[in-house]
């Protein structure tokens, strides 16, 4: 009877020992039975799998972003009023191409007055100056006259002469076509208030902002906007580490929503600033339009080839697959045969390959086909 306190004792921290062993969870056996193991197959079964051997490649970066459709600056200008007065005739409309100098519109312009006006005094007063100019020379040559005299009327004649020249430089800046200047010259009669706004360069006519009867002011009205939509301008977005990878003269092909086939381009320009809005730079593709298929405004897929080469691990895309977590890992051939899930991070996707940073080593046997197959045999 005295051991029964004693037995009694020793079951008690047995059952203590169990229900502190059960209030930990599961135990360590059954713990690392959740952990991934290797995968082994089966000779028929690895019929079905497929390997690619890491190797390092050279490969180019290809960057796909959006991009807005523009005109080319450097073929395209915006029209002022060269002179002030009221519309009488608009002579183009939207999308009509003009050849350089073709008249655009009229207007009633006292401007245009004043400057025929004074181009056909000034031709007056420079052709008495010039004749009198020519006379005190020969008048001074058989001692007629005094020196001052001879070069005072040299310097009138010079003074006229400049004149002359500034009228004539002030019809050309009001875009008077050379008939007109002419007929001026040689002392016709022509219209003095009738103004002509000309095309200073060949395109289509993109933007119309006056009508007739509107009141121009010199200098400050918009009356149109010309371009040459035969080449325009798309600004590509690129964002992060893919500024760097973008150079000046780089191959890109513009896409548009249409899935027509694509525009080839060339970058000439990458931006020097951040855009705040969008955290991009902007890289300027000039494309040939000869159809008119671009439009300004217009969004557009672009990809933009890297003339650079780098060096580096690449594996095909199928390899790859995502755990619960979303991150990315492959499967490795092991030495014994077997197929063990390996962690990878991954860097630009070139074409139908990813570049693989960290998670794979040169000679590393990765699978490319069945790795869906593993990961369910893993998983059981």
């Amino acid at each position: 009877m005295r051991g029964l306190p004693r037995i009694g004792c020793c079951i008690g921290i047995v059952v203590a020992a169990g229900v502190l062993t059960a209030c930990s969870g599961k135990p360590p056996a059954q713990e690392s039975s959740t952990t991934p193991h290797n995968v082994t197959l089966t000779k028929e079964q690895q019929q079905s799998i497929r390997i690619y051997t890491v190797e390092p490649s050279q490969y180019r970066t290809t960057i796909t972003t959006t991009g807005v459709v523009d005109f080319d600056h450097d073929r395209a200008t915006d029209i002022l009023a060269p002179f002030s007065g009221p519309v009488t005739r608009v002579l183009v409309t939207l999308g009509q191409h003009v050849a350089k100098g073709q008249a655009l519109a009229e207007a009633d312009s006292p401007d245009f007055a004043t400057a025929v006006g004074a181009y056909r005094k000034a031709i007056i007063t420079a052709k008495a100056a010039d004749a009198v100019a020519a006379n005190d020379r020969v008048l001074y040559a058989h001692q007629a006259i005094s020196q001052r005299e001879n070069a005072q009327a040299q310097a009138d004649a010079v003074g006229a002469d400049a004149d002359r020249t500034a009228a004539l430089q002030a019809l050309v800046a009001l875009h008077m076509d050379p008939k007109t200047i002419a007929d001026i010259r040689a002392g016709k009669q022509v219209t003095h208030g009738q103004g002509v706004i000309r095309a200073p360069i060949a395109g289509t006519v993109v933007q119309k902002s006056i009508a007739p009867g509107q009141t121009l002011a010199a200098g400050t009205t918009p009356c149109f906007t010309i371009a040459d939509t035969s080449k325009m301008w798309v600004m590509a977005q690129v964002f992060g580490d893919d500024v760097t990878r973008v150079r000046t003269g780089d191959p890109a092909s513009v896409v548009l929503g249409d899935g027509g086939k694509p525009v080839s381009g060339t970058v000439t320009n990458v931006g020097a600033v951040v855009d705040p809005d969008t955290r991009s730079v902007n890289a300027r593709v000039r494309v040939d339009n000869p159809h008119g298929a671009l439009k300004k405004q217009m969004y557009v897929t672009v990809h933009i080839q890297s003339r650079s080469e780098y060096k580096g691990l690449l594996i095909p895309v199928s390899a790859v697959l995502r755990n619960d977590e979303n991150l990315p890992f492959v499967y490795v051939v092991e030495p014994d045969g077997s197929y063990a899930r390996r962690s990878v991070s991954l860097g630009t996707r070139v074409g139908d390959r990813y570049v693989i940073p960290e998670g794979v080593h040169p000679g590393d046997k990765v699978v490319v086909e069945g790795s869906i197959f593993l990961n369910f045999i893993q998983s059981q």
